[in-house]
């Protein structure tokens, strides 16, 4: 289990399994101290979509690619296995965000559109969202197609989140995203990067890029 240093000192439970903990719900509720039912997901599939999470109750039919909640004693979490996985607190409101962000899902924008929604449903100001962002792929390991780096780059704009290595194209997600929430106010100082390759280290880490893996690690948050 890894736990941000960010988020030290505030009132969220906040963490990053890996391969040895995965995304079992019994095995994250005992991580976390909680009932496995206070363990919510949505239905992944690559989507910008967000949901707020007005209540404990929850179906994890809905397909959602992030949550947000300002609701006290439920964790809400993300599955990935290469994908970025990132939480976010705003310390004023009281309200925190777990977004799975892929290449599509960060090509649609989908850490600017959980900002976005956390502006509009708990009047967040960017500069009081804290981020974390866990163990992924990185460009060290992750060549890509023209077309999936355009697509990032057209949400994205210019920046240091890909190289041209030996005639190929390298991105790395985690500084994509990092780069989508600067633009919306977010201050650098209040970001947390792990710096775990998952596809480096697939001893310690499940990595779709790999082996092709059905399994997965995951990032979970909430307010306790």
């Amino acid at each position: 289990m890894i736990i941000p240093d960010i988020f030290k000192n505030t009132k969220v439970q906040a963490f990053f399994t890996d391969r040895s903990e995965g995304s079992d719900k019994k095995t994250v509720s005992t991580l976390a101290g909680i009932a496995p039912d206070r363990v919510l997901y949505v239905n992944q599939k690559h989507t910008d979509n967000v949901l707020i999470i007005e209540s404990h109750k929850h179906t994890t039919e809905t397909i959602a690619d992030a949550i947000l909640t300002d609701q006290q004693g439920i964790l809400i979490g993300i599955k990935v296995a290469d994908c970025v996985p990132v939480l976010l607190y705003d310390n004023k409101k009281e309200a925190v965000g777990a977004v799975h962000a892929g290449w599509r899902g960060t090509a649609a924008g989908i850490i600017k559109n959980a900002i976005n929604l956390m502006r509009e449903h708990f009047e967040s100001e960017p500069e009081d969202i804290v981020i974390a962002i866990g163990p992924s792929i990185k460009w060290c390991c992750y060549e890509v197609s023209e077309d999936v780096l355009n697509a990032v780059k057209t949400q994205t704009g210019e920046g240091e989140y890909f190289i041209e290595r030996d005639g190929r194209l390298c991105l790395d997600l985690p500084s994509a995203n990092i780069a989508q929430a600067i633009s919306l106010g977010v201050r650098v100082d209040n970001i947390w990067i792990s710096g775990d390759c998952t596809f480096c280290h697939p001893e310690r880490f499940f990595s779709y890029r790999y082996n092709r893996t059905e399994r997965r690690q995951g990032g979970y948050i909430g307010l306790f």
